[in-house]
This record gives C-alpha cells, structure tokens and sequence, in this order.
C-alpha cells in the first residue's frame, strides 16, 4: 500500500498568522506557488491561497500589511502521513481539491500533498488522469 508520506513535499515554507499579505505574496513569487501554509509552532492554523489574497484582501481594499489571520482559510482539510494515497487522492478529486496539508501523528504540519506530486512520483497514470480530470471540471 502505498501512504500519503511516500509521494509528499516535506519541509513546507510557513507562515504565520501574523505575516503580511505581502509576505505571502512575495514567498509565493519566490516558490513559484500559490498557497503556504500558516502555522504556530508547527500546528497548522490556516492556509492562505493566491485566491485569498485577491478576493478576501485586494477586491476588499486591504492592503499588504493585513494580517494574513484576516484572509487565511481556517476550514481545511488535511491528510495524514499514514494515509493511503489511493483514499486521499479519490477524496482530492471528489472534493475538487489540488494540494492538501499532511499532518504527522502529533498533529504538526509534515508537508503538503498535490496531485503534482502523485503524478510525478508513481502513481498509475490513468488514476491520476481522471482525477485531475475530476478536481479541474467546473463545480
């Protein structure tokens, strides 16, 4: 069986609740992606997406000193390491999901999984396919 901790990325950049919304824009320009976790102390408390930055910060006139506790998403859906990946990947294309955090057994962040990340480390082609397929078509 193949676990969500084989294909994840470990060793996440994070944020914290106190970070600017220009912190997290100018870390996702340096990643080349667009979400970061927001942690304190390890414990996952939100994640802030590129989308979060537009539509709950610049559409709302804030600017790049908000907080990113005013704009991040708190409702998350996490993944554990000991996951089976054939699970979490059906649950991600159900849900219409790209990435999600990976908490480790004492609830601290261990890393993010993306459907990127199953594709390019093994999984079965057809799977992830019809999943990307699944996760990109409209709601």
């Amino acid at each position: 069986m193949t676990t969500v901790t084989d294909v994840m990325t470990r060793n996440v950049r994070t944020l914290t609740p106190a970070d600017t919304v220009a912190d997290a824009a100018k870390a996702m320009r340096e990643l080349n992606v667009g979400v970061i976790p927001v942690c304190e102390g390890g414990k996952l408390l939100g994640m802030v997406t590129d989308r979060d930055i537009v539509v709950r910060a610049m559409a709302q006139g804030l600017g790049g000193d908000t907080p990113l506790a005013t704009v991040m998403s708190t409702d998350i859906r996490t993944a554990r390491e000991t996951d089976d990946l054939d699970t979490v990947l059906a649950d991600m294309a159900s849900r219409q999901i790209r990435r999600l955090p990976v908490l480790d057994g004492s609830q601290r962040l261990a890393g993010i999984i993306s459907i990127g990340d199953i594709a390019v480390k093994g999984q079965d082609e057809e799977d992830v396919g019809q999943s990307l397929a699944d996760i990109s078509s409209p709601a």
